[in-house]
């Protein structure tokens, strides 16, 4: 199912997360030790890169503990989140295409527009820290004419999490949960 290569960093972030430390110290591990992974265009096995009718998290390990998950990512060329934050930090690497990020900076109450503080475009090959205690609301989008596909490292069950999706022009926020996506076969 999963190269060895990726086997090996699944079990080098269980480390670095068991060893603890603080947020930022791990997600510095974890996204040097995604660098090295990124270096093998073939990562990710094909069922993992397929679009879906909505942008996927697709599991690729779940730790026994849920202290953290490894996802693969995938937006199909037009596809986007809603504006969202994670209750956890994050670490992303661009495995194919380009995925356009837009932070925002947490409104002060449920009556005001988000303020966008950052705008990037992450490449293939690229690692960045999505999220964290400190920044964690965003957007995110294809912006390559073929799919965006990522791998995602969360400190829990991403799966599982209740997060909050909200309204850009109010700043109104209802709960979320992102379900894992079956993962698709392909035809034999």
């Amino acid at each position: 199912m999963k190269n060895p290569e990726l086997e090996t960093f699944i079990k080098d972030v269980e480390q670095i997360v068991h060893e603890g430390g603080t947020e930022e110290a791990l997600t510095g591990k974890i996204a040097e030790r995604m660098r090295h992974l990124l270096q093998n265009d073939n990562v990710l096995p094909p069922q993992y890169r397929q679009p879906n009718p909505k942008y996927a998290l697709y599991p690729l390990y779940v730790a026994d503990d849920e202290s953290f998950s490894v996802a693969a990512a995938v937006w199909d060329v037009g596809q986007s989140t809603p504006v969202h934050d994670h209750g956890t930090w994050g670490v992303i690497g661009v495995v194919q295409g380009t995925e356009h990020e837009i932070q925002y900076t947490s409104p002060s109450n449920e009556n005001e527009e988000l303020i966008t503080c950052n705008d990037r475009y992450i490449q293939k090959g690229e690692v960045v820290v999505c999220c964290s205690s400190e920044q964690d609301l965003h957007k995110v989008q294809c912006a390559s004419e073929n799919p965006c596909v990522g791998i995602h490292v969360y400190g829990g069950n991403i799966g599982k999490i209740e997060r909050h999706i909200y309204d850009p022009h109010t700043g109104k926020k209802r709960v979320s949960v992102s379900p894992w996506v079956p993962v698709p076969s392909l035809p034999q």
